[in-house]
């Protein structure tokens, strides 16, 4: 058996490496280089997360991200969860910069945990994902973790 340590980094392609820049950025990603003959440019956090902005989409799919918004059920990543130091700190963040959250804040599988799911650009699905705290002021949390 192989022993993977950590995550690397996740590989998202985009249309626009301007526009995903502009986007990442408000999430604390700065670019480092662009890797050498392939379109893609790698970016990090301050928490050294990285990702790697492949930049060559064809944007003709109307505005639906293949994998998540279409009837038909294609095998492949749906999104990419990251952790938030305050998940009301990131509500508040979003709204700020007219980010839409599509799902959320909702609590779901482990206790003490909220989550809320928005999309980049590109309509690639990101979660945020914290710890619960008091979201009364932001609408409340829905509770789905006693679902089966």
């Amino acid at each position: 058996m192989m022993k993977i340590e950590t995550v690397d980094h996740v590989g998202i392609r985009v249309a626009d490496l301007d526009r995903a820049m502009a986007f990442y950025e408000l999430f604390g990603f700065k670019q480092t280089h662009e890797a050498g003959d392939d379109p893609v440019a790698v970016i990090k956090n301050d928490a050294n997360i990285e990702l790697n902005l492949v930049f060559n989409a064809i944007d003709d799919n109307g505005g639906d991200n293949i994998l998540m918004d279409i009837d038909i059920k294609y095998p492949g990543y749906t999104h990419v969860a990251f952790r938030v130091e305050s998940i009301a700190a990131s509500i508040r963040m979003l709204n700020e910069n007219g980010i839409e959250i599509t799902q959320g804040p909702v609590k779901f599988g482990r206790n003490g945990h909220v989550s809320v799911f928005l999309r980049d650009p590109d309509r690639n699905v990101i979660e945020l994902r914290g710890r619960e705290e008091d979201l009364s002021d932001l609408g409340g949390v829905a509770d789905y973790s006693n679902e089966n």
